[in-house]
């Protein structure tokens, strides 16, 4: 019987357990959170905590470790200014701001934006990536640490529809993923000094996955999903440890749990790992997803596809439980918390699903501003972010 996030997130040493939200999709990528007492129905004139006004915009989610909340956002007329932005999670309270003049191209689609990647944090850092580019790490309080221009140090990096694919910390190392059709790699990054550690060449080809971290043997393991291939490389030295080849997507993240890793394309695919490689335990042409993340939690597997109706996917199989029609379409990568999957729409309202063996429709809170920012959730509320607002979505604390 499959059981809850066994393994996997223990080695990336965030655990499921923690009520921090570090990453893009929360601890581990999973977008699964503990906290307890979340709303279920608000509106422009209930359930809002607080709401602070943004510099610009932004398709980066919220990060929240300690109790402090870090957003990016880029203004400008070519998106040439960088800001990344510290607010007191609990009551909006800004705490500092700090703006970066872009070094590389500001040239993409006009969906994204150049504050497209979501930032990485631990409990005295945060690692700042834009489209541009550009890579900085502040201290918790706005002190700069270290600065890189990867468009300099790289000059032929090459992505003129724009670059979304998040860093990912784990220990003193953080992962940087730029695949492009210019010089592509996957890097490691000294989180302390802002020196590469490793760096491994892609396939040139443009790409917009986030890696993942996970366990094998009592191992860790980070996985690079680009759209020929799914490549695990050893975290400290970059030696790649295995590879899988399937026509896998370029937007859409893999995400993993109990030994599997499911990796979403045009057939997603399921990979059991196992004690040299991984071994395709299934594949299916029914949980297609455009943009949004798939979700795994408790043996169930959650996709969106492109008519906003979500399938529930018994994971040991692949094989659909249920759908649900919602109002699409989706950016944003859905959450799950107190067993209710949350999606946020590009329009700006969130459904709200209990989830179960037939799910049950709990809620559609609109808030009519546009969103493609993946929701976070820490300190008992619901964080989303929009071009012109940051909001927390909770009772009064």
């Amino acid at each position: 019987m499959i059981g809850l996030l066994l393994g996997l997130v223990a080695a990336a040493g965030q655990r499921a357990e923690t009520r921090d939200w570090p990453q893009f999709r929360g601890p581990g990528g999973l977008g699964i959170s503990s906290e307890t007492g979340l709303p279920v129905e608000w509106a422009k004139d209930k359930g809002i905590r607080w709401r602070v006004d943004l510099p610009g915009r932004g398709l980066s989610s919220p990060v929240i470790v300690d109790g402090r909340l870090y957003v990016t956002a880029c203004t400008g007329p070519e998106q040439e200014r960088l800001h990344v932005l510290c607010f007191e999670a609990r009551t909006g309270r800004p705490l500092w701001h700090r703006q970066l003049a872009a070094t590389g191209s500001t040239q993409c689609n006009k969906k994204t934006n150049m504050a497209a990647p979501t930032p990485a944090a631990d409990a005295g850092r945060v690692f700042a990536l834009f489209a541009t580019c550009d890579l900085a790490a502040f201290d918790k309080d706005g002190n700069l640490l270290w600065y890189r221009s990867l468009a300099s140090d790289y000059p032929t990096i090459g992505n003129n529809v724009g670059i979304a694919a998040s860093p990912v910390l784990y220990k003193d190392i953080l992962f940087v993923p730029m695949e492009n059709v210019g010089e592509s790699f996957a890097a490691a990054i000294d989180a302390r000094t802002g020196r590469n550690l490793w760096k491994d060449g892609r396939s040139q080809k443009i790409n917009w996955t986030t890696p993942i971290v996970v366990s094998r043997g009592g191992r860790a393991e980070v996985l690079f999903q680009s759209p020929d291939e799914l490549t695990a490389y050893a975290p400290e030295t970059g030696k790649r440890l295995w590879s899988h080849a399937a026509k896998l997507s370029t937007i859409p993240s893999p995400v993993a749990g109990d030994g599997v890793v499911f990796c979403p394309g045009g057939t997603s695919v399921a990979l059991r790992l196992g004690k040299e490689a991984a071994e395709r335990v299934w594949e299916s042409d029914k949980l297609g997803t455009p943009c949004p993340s798939p979700t795994y939690y408790k043996g169930r597997l959650y996709s969106i596809n492109s008519a906003g109706i979500v399938s529930c996917a018994d994971a040991r199989d692949g094989n659909v439980l249920w759908r649900e029609r919602t109002q699409g379409p989706y950016s944003a990568s859905p959450v799950v918390a107190e067993e209710r999957l949350y999606l946020v729409n590009d329009a700006g309202a969130t459904t709200v699903l209990k989830l179960g063996d037939e799910p049950k429709m709990l809620a559609v809170n609109a808030l009519a501003d546009p969103m493609l920012a993946s929701p976070a959730i820490a300190c008992g509320a619901l964080y989303l972010r929009s071009d012109a607002y940051l909001y927390c979505i909770g009772a009064e604390k």
